[in-house]
């Protein structure tokens, strides 16, 4: 066996291993749709749900951005994997032994960079958190925690830990522990839990903190944040970032609060770790926190999978107002509804929930200001209502507005601060236009090239994807000659590669087209819409409709190859060349006898 026909087989036995929906339905909110699934795309902004899965043919398909493919496509493009790195995540998700695969030099080495931080920092992971739970050092920060109402289980559902201070266990705990098991001091200072001193040693980057371990969503520990219990600083510190750690990607709870999320369609977010930990102590499990940074467009972008709203719970100071409106142009162009609870001077989450209890919160949160409400009362308070500063709170208004990606929702907004400004909203929108920020045209997906071709070629090119078994008898029949687009010949060169390779299928061919290609996106489309082909007792059914194509095809062919002959006969009469026509006249004479 050749080592791609090797490839193709174990890229198979996965893929027929594992379940699409299962997969992608770790992201994306999935309902049942007839013999489909849909949802709001991951991968562009959108309000309607024209992201679908077929579980039958283990594949998906953006109607709206136009991705498609496979559950390593998926993977690849939400994780940002390479094809060997999506290949053996889905093994590892379903139990299945990989052979050794030949990969180049530079992948064997990012598999192996990754591998080796995913292991040192779950390594780490489990001996802070059995610091924790154990020493009789770390009894300060049990007792901070008991203190800040975290229970021990709260502490082992979150796998919290203790890096414990120097003078206590020195200044290379956790670098030393890591190295008794043989992990290698180059890797643990890349994970970020080393870092090398003016004497060319090592310290550790954390000391005399609690911590908080940072889960991807495959719930594999990527980093660390750490609060500080003294009184040094910073008060928090994460990890830096590392080819497996990007903080503007990932939130702190969401692995384990994406469940809570999903059931009340709602994601709280707070500022940091600790606001999230005492408001998961008092049973709300769907909140979230940004890592040290501001909320990014792919912070928004990730909750729009598990949510319908999305309310900022953030300090009500100068700090939190910034932030919150900073945030505001993401949720506009990620199509996400937000509002913002803003908490009393006085209180943060825990100091609020201390004294009001859940339902100070619930109250808060459920009491929550539209984002365009709290922009514009924000920018009112900020520059008042004079002359000049109606003139400012427009400008950044209309800032806000172009961030819109969906046309009515920057219509109505235009129509609402205008108003609300006692400015025309002419003279709003053109504002806008002037800063280049003007109303953007909807983008619309370019028609298809497939779809323009004539309905019978079209619907050949249907069985074809369908029933690529019968290609064969397709060429012989004249399918090169009489359909001669350049998309068709694209699926043909893919199925004829297919065959090589073994016996060709549908979901295969959609592997194999091109990403972004027109042919990919109407393979998909046509796959989605059709459902599961190739069932039990539907052999003899492809093979009559495979015969009334062939006829087709025929009578095609002689009409091209009359009119081809037509054109020479013409062309010989206009030439003169008497012998020539005689025989061309004779072939004609011969082809309608045939006829």
């Amino acid at each position: 066996m050749t080592a791609s026909h090797l490839r193709e087989e174990v890229k198979n036995r996965v893929r027929e291993a594992s379940d699409i929906v299962q997969v992608i339905g770790e992201y994306v909110e999935l309902k049942k749709a007839g013999s489909r699934l849909t949802g709001l795309c991951p991968f562009h902004a959108e309000k309607t749900p024209s992201f679908s899965v077929n579980p039958q043919g283990q594949f998906f398909h953006c109607f709206g951005c136009g991705e498609s493919g496979d559950v390593f496509s998926f993977l690849m493009k939400y994780n940002r994997l390479t094809f060997p790195e999506a290949l053996k995540e889905v093994a590892r998700r379903y139990q299945i032994d990989l052979p050794e695969p030949k990969l180049s030099d530079e992948d064997r080495k990012r598999i192996r960079e990754r591998d080796v931080l995913y292991r040192v920092n779950e390594e780490a992971a489990a001996i802070y958190q059995q610091y924790l739970a154990q020493s009789p050092v770390a009894e300060k920060a049990r007792a901070y925690l008991s203190d800040r109402g975290v229970s021990a289980d709260m502490m082992h559902s979150f796998r919290l830990g203790y890096a414990p201070d120097p003078s206590d266990a020195g200044w290379t705990f956790i670098t030393s522990g890591l190295q008794r098991l043989r992990l290698p001091i180059a890797d643990i200072e890349r994970a970020g839990l080393a870092v090398r001193n003016d004497r060319g040693g090592w310290y550790d980057r954390f000391r005399d903190r609690v911590l908080f371990p940072i889960l991807d969503m495959t719930g594999r520990v990527v980093a660390f944040g750490g609060r500080i219990l003294g009184d040094g600083q910073p008060k928090y510190m994460n990890s830096p970032e590392t080819p497996v750690f990007d903080k503007s990607r990932l939130l702190f709870g969401l692995y384990q609060h994406r469940d809570g999320i999903r059931a009340c369609r709602r994601a709280i977010v707070v500022e940091g770790n600790f606001d999230l930990l005492l408001l998961a102590a008092h049973g709300f499990d769907n909140v979230v926190a940004p890592l040290g940074t501001a909320l990014t467009s792919h912070h928004v972008r990730s909750l729009r999978g598990y949510c319908d709203e999305v309310v900022l719970l953030f300090d009500g100071d100068s700090a939190g107002l910034k932030a919150a409106m900073r945030s505001i142009p993401f949720f506009l162009a990620e199509q996400v509804d937000a509002r913002v609870a803003l908490l009393p001077p006085e209180h943060d989450p825990d100091s609020l929930v201390r004294e009001q209890g859940a339902d100070g919160i619930h109250r808060l949160v459920d009491g929550s200001a539209p984002l365009a409400e709290f922009a514009y009362d924000y920018l009112v308070k900020q520059h008042g209502m004079t002359l000049e500063g109606k003139n400012r709170i427009a400008l950044e208004l209309q800032e806000i507005v172009a961030a819109a990606s969906d046309p009515m929702q920057r219509s109505l907004m235009t129509a609402h601060f205008s108003e609300m400004l006692g400015i025309p909203r002419a003279q709003f929108a053109e504002g806008m236009q002037r800063q280049g920020k003007g109303v953007r045209e909807s983008s619309r997906p370019a028609r298809l090239s497939i779809a323009q071709l004539p309905r019978k070629q079209r619907q050949l090119v249907d069985f074809l994807v369908y029933y690529p078994e019968f290609l064969d008898e397709l060429l012989a029949g004249g399918l090169e000659e009489v359909v001669a687009a350049d998309p068709v010949s694209e699926i043909i060169t893919c199925l004829r590669q297919l065959a090589e390779e073994g016996i060709p299928s549908p979901d295969r061919l959609l592997s194999m087209l091109p990403e972004q290609s027109s042919e990919r996106a109407y393979v998909a489309e046509l796959l989605i819409a059709g459902g599961q082909v190739n069932e039990d007792g539907g052999v003899q059914e492809a093979r009559l409709m495979l015969d009334e194509l062939l006829q087709w095809l025929r009578a095609e062919k002689k009409q091209k190859e009359g009119a081809a002959l037509m054109q020479c006969i013409n062309e010989a009469q206009r030439t003169g060349d008497h012998d020539l026509l005689m025989k061309l006249l004779r072939q004609k004479q011969e082809m309608g006898k045939n006829t």
